[in-house]
């Protein structure tokens, strides 16, 4: 997997790449949402921290995130994660990612994915989640290269700062970073996402398609003319795509909405214990 980064570039931009985002686009809900349970189980989630962030991650859930409202998550995203043992989270997801991921992804997003493939297009993941989990998820789903968060790691502990947010207009920078070191053609490039706050992403190549659009998006859509695509059938990809053995991985910030999904698991014990 690769993000942005140093390199010649090509003379001439004649690839052709796809670019998807990841939560809702590529799989089924958050990425870091569907890690919650195993960071909550292992204490790296207190029930305070579950409480405070409960109700922003429902209202981004039900109605998408404004950018006033994302940088609000990336500030509360930093907190939590302040002092974090990168080898603690590196082996929580390393245990779970498949068992939590596989069922989520699409069926209709592998097939678009195959796709694009067979046409000798590299596929990108851009995702505001941590990068050491964008990319082993976009390794799953034969992805060629991946894009996102980054945080600083001090003393083998997340320093509570970001060094890229992966989110509104740095993803369509992003893009461009891997345009010029790869030697895409935005023009004829492709892209998808669920979100408006992706629109810089949408708007920065030549094909973009809503998939599964918030209300926002699907009037944007409407007045441009972008195609829409539904996909609803999640479907285990152990069938469909070989998984790689043996990845190891972590992740460099819980994403929107890990900690209120924990306040869900948290909020359903405790009932069952009243009960």
């Amino acid at each position: 997997m690769t993000d942005p980064g140093s390199g010649e570039a090509p003379a001439q931009g004649t690839r052709v790449a796809a670019f998807f985002d990841l939560d809702k686009t590529v799989i089924a809900k958050s990425s870091t949402l569907a890690f919650s349970r195993p960071f909550f189980q292992e204490g790296l989630i207190n029930r305070r921290a579950v409480l405070k962030s409960a109700y922003a991650q429902f209202v981004f859930m039900l109605a998408g995130a404004d950018a006033d409202q994302m940088d609000r998550m990336r500030s509360h995203i930093t907190a939590l994660c302040e002092g974090w043992d990168v080898e603690q989270v590196r082996s929580i997801v390393d245990e779970t990612l498949h068992d939590i991921v596989d069922p989520l992804v699409y069926k209709e997003a592998t097939q678009l994915i195959t796709d694009h493939k067979s046409e000798g297009h590299d596929v990108v993941v851009v995702s505001a989640s941590g990068e050491e989990l964008v990319a082993p998820i976009a390794g799953m789903v034969g992805a060629t290269h991946s894009v996102g968060t980054r945080m600083f790691v001090t003393g083998g502990r997340y320093s509570g700062e970001v060094d890229f947010y992966c989110a509104g207009e740095n993803k369509a920078i992003a893009v461009k970073q891997l345009a010029q070191k790869h030697g895409y053609d935005l023009e004829d490039c492709f892209a998808y996402s669920d979100s408006v706050s992706d629109l810089p992403l949408l708007e920065v190549v030549g094909h973009p398609t809503a998939v599964n659009p918030d209300r926002a998006l699907r009037k944007v859509a409407a007045q441009r003319g972008w195609p829409v695509l539904t996909f609803s059938d999640p479907v285990s990809l152990r069938a469909r795509i070989p998984t790689p053995s043996g990845t190891a991985v972590a992740v460099t910030a819980i994403g929107l909405g890990a900690a209120a999904a924990a306040g869900v698991a948290w909020y359903g014990m405790r009932r069952r214990r009243r009960s």
